[in-house]
């Protein structure tokens, strides 16, 4: 969809249960549907290098895109991933 014309204004908001949890506003996309992916660049805390666990999110994937290619290097967290180290 990246070569579609944009057709609304939106707001991009984040996963994370806070008013602050904006990646993007009142920008021009495509129709967006279920399961469509969006290409965040600069994703601030969503980042590899600054992501949490807060609110008990688990990290996404890593995929690395090259020459048209794409690779998973770095696996989904599960639930179980944080749960694992609590003793209770």
């Amino acid at each position: 969809k990246a070569a579609s014309d944009p057709v609304e204004k939106v707001t991009v908001a984040g996963k994370y249960c806070e008013s602050g949890d904006l990646l993007a506003s009142d920008v021009m996309l495509p129709e967006i549907e279920t399961g469509d992916i969006l290409a965040i660049p600069a994703a601030g805390a969503y980042c590899p290098s600054m992501a949490s666990n807060y609110n008990l999110n688990p990290r996404p994937p890593m995929v690395l895109v090259s020459n048209g290619k794409s690779r998973l290097i770095r696996r989904r967290e599960s639930y179980q991933d944080l749960m694992q180290c609590d003793v209770l």
